[in-house]
């Protein structure tokens, strides 16, 4: 099962207001190769906040606009918390730094610039 299956899954089962709107994964996974199992379902939730926020979710349909900015921020805590978990503060960092830039460059209108972010980030986490 795939990380962002594992998500959706999770979400599912959690007593929230998101649950109900959770729906199979659609598009494709965001994690690095080599990318550990853990890794990449912290960023993929991260992803999916990032997604709700500014693009279209892959795991989530029938929201309204309020509960999807709030199931990303849901998301992006979610998946920052579970990485200072595992005590890696170098990856918070990165992810962190990662959120603050796309959120900067969408209010520049630089909407083009923000996916190479992504895929640096990845890269740099899975290492």
């Amino acid at each position: 099962m795939s990380a962002l299956q594992v998500l959706a899954e999770q979400l599912r089962q959690e007593d929230t207001p998101i649950a109900e709107h959770v729906i199979d994964p659609v598009g494709p996974t965001s994690g690095a190769p080599g990318m550990s199992d853990e890794y990449a379902l912290v960023f993929e939730a991260v992803r999916e906040g990032y997604l709700l926020h500014y693009g279209e979710s892959r795991l989530m349909a029938g929201h309204d606009a309020d509960l999807g900015l709030l199931a990303g921020d849901y998301l992006y805590a979610l998946g920052l918390d579970r990485l200072a978990a595992l005590g890696d503060t170098e990856a918070v960092a990165v992810l962190s730094e990662l959120i603050a830039r796309s959120a900067q460059l969408h209010a520049e209108g630089r909407d083009g610039e923000v996916e190479g972010h992504w895929e640096a980030a990845a890269r740099r986490i899975a290492r």
